[in-house]
C-alpha cells in the first residue's frame, strides 16, 4: 500500500508497507538522530538485491590507466557503470526495487512512478518494460534531450516539470494522485539503495586489497549503498563521496553533523548530482562515509575530457566528478596512505548536442 502526503517544505512523504522479514522496510523519510545506517539498508538487503538482479543487470568491468595512476600518485581501478544497461548504475537499484515490488504484490503489476533528472528515469523505464509494468517518469524540463528520449524509448510516459527538487516532488505527487501507482524514489527508496550496493559487492570481488572507494554523490543512494556493503566486508576501507563545489550539501552536512540541503538548484555541468542528499541516505552517509571531496566545474570538465582522451571511455560529467576528486589536492590529502583506490564511473549518458563546453575546456594539465 502507498499513501502520499506533503510535509512542510513541499516534499513528498511516501510510506510503503513492506511486511515480513527481519523488519518492516518502510520507504520513509527519517530525520531523528537515533536512526542508524542499517535501519535504512543493511548488508543482507544488498545480498538479496544481488540475487534479484543477477542475470539481468550486467556485472560491469573494472579498467585501469597507467597515465592517470601517475597523475593521482596511486593505483586507480575504474568501475565502469557507464557500461551498465541504460548507461548508468541506476539500473541496479531500479531493477531491485521493481522486482521486490512484484514479489510483494504476488503478481500484481501496479504503475511505477518516479522523478528523475534522467538516469534513474531511464533505468526505471527499462526495468518496468522488462517486468511488464507501466511507468511514468517526472523529469525537469532542463534534463538532457538524450535522457528524455531514452525514457520514452523504453515505453514510459514523461511528465516535465520545473528544475527544482520541490517541483519534481510535487509533480510526482500529482501523478500518483491522478493515476495511482507506487513511487520508487531515485535515491531514498531502501530497495534502490540496496541495489546500488551491489556495485561494492562486485568491486571487492574484482579487485583485491582496496584501500578506498570514491563515488560521486547527489541524493546519496549510490555512495550509501556502496558504504553499507564495503564497511560490512572491510571496516577499514575508506568510502569517499565526491561532489561539485556548486552542489556541496553533502560536504556541509558532514561538517556540521546535520543534513543540509542546497538552497537553490545548483549550476553545475554534472546534471546527475544536482539533487541534495535525502533523509534516508543521510544516516548512512553520516555513519559510514569517511569524507567528502568537492571539486570545481573546471576540474570536472577537465577530468571528463581526460577520461575521453586517455581511456577512450564515454563518461558523463557526473562520472568526471569522482575522477576530478582523486586528482585534486584535497582528494590526495584525504586519500593519503591509500595505495589502491576504486573510482566509480557512474554513467555515460552524454548529451552530445550540449558539448560546446568541451571545445573550451582545458586539459587536466592546463587546468592544474
Amino acid at each position: 500500500a502507498i499513501s502520499v502526503k506533503m510535509h512542510a517544505g513541499g516534499s513528498v512523504l511516501a510510506r510503503f508497507s513492506r511486511g515480513g522479514g527481519r523488519a518492516t522496510r518502510n520507504m520513509r523519510y527519517l530525520s531523528s538522530g537515533d536512526v542508524k545506517a542499517h535501519d535504512i539498508a543493511a548488508p543482507q538487503d544488498v545480498e538479496a538485491a544481488r540475487k534479484r538482479i543477477e542475470g539481468v543487470a550486467h556485472q560491469t568491468p573494472v579498467v585501469t590507466c597507467k597515465t592517470i595512476d601517475g597523475m593521482a600518485g596511486r593505483s586507480l581501478f575504474f568501475k565502469c557503470e557507464n557500461f551498465q544497461k541504460t548507461g548508468s548504475f541506476k539500473f541496479r537499484g531500479a531493477l531491485n526495487a521493481v522486482s521486490h515490488l512484484l514479489e510483494r504484490g504476488k503478481g500484481e503489476t501496479p504503475r511505477v512512478v518516479t522523478q528523475s533528472s534522467g538516469n534513474h528515469g531511464q533505468a526505471l523505464a527499462a526495468c518496468a518494460q522488462v517486468r511488464g509494468v507501466p511507468a511514468t517518469v517526472v523529469m525537469p524540463r532542463t534534463s538532457p534531450a538524450v535522457k528524455k528520449a531514452a525514457v520514452r524509448g523504453y515505453g514510459a510516459e514523461v511528465v516535465e516539470c520545473e528544475p527544482t527538487e520541490q517541483a519534481r516532488d510535487l509533480a510526482a505527487a500529482e501523478v500518483l494522485e491522478k493515476e495511482g501507482g507506487v513511487l520508487i524514489h531515485p535515491n531514498q527508496d531502501p530497495d534502490v539503495i540496496a541495489g546500488q550496493g551491489t556495485i561494492a559487492m562486485e568491486l571487492l570481488e574484482q579487485v583485491s586489497d582496496l584501500d578506498a572507494i570514491v563515488a560521486p554523490v547527489g541524493g546519496g543512494g549510490m555512495v550509501g549503498g556502496i558504504a553499507v556493503w564495503a564497511k560490512h566486508k572491510n571496516p577499514q576501507i575508506k568510502v569517499i563521496a565526491a561532489e561539485p563545489i556548486a552542489a556541496d550539501d553533502c560536504a556541509r552536512s558532514k561538517r556540521e553533523g546535520v543534513r543540509l540541503m542546497n538552497e537553490s538548484p545548483p549550476d553545475t555541468v554534472a546534471d546527475g548530482v544536482k539533487v541534495s542528499i535525502g533523509e534516508n541516505t543521510w544516516p548512512i552517509i553520516r555513519d559510514l562515509v569517511d569524507d567528502v571531496v568537492c571539486v570545481s566545474e573546471t576540474d570536472i570538465m577537465a577530468a571528463t575530457r581526460l577520461v575521453w582522451e586517455r581511456m577512450k571511455l564515454v563518461i558523463e560529467p557526473s562520472s568526471g566528478v569522482g575522477v576530478a576528486a582523486v586528482l585534486s589536492p584535497d582528494g590526495k590529502r584525504v586519500l593519503d596512505g591509500c595505495e589502491r583506490v576504486a573510482v566509480v564511473l557512474c554513467g555515460g549518458n552524454v548529451d552530445l548536442a550540449k558539448l560546446e563546453w568541451a571545445d573550451e575546456t582545458p586539459t587536466w594539465e592546463e587546468s592544474g
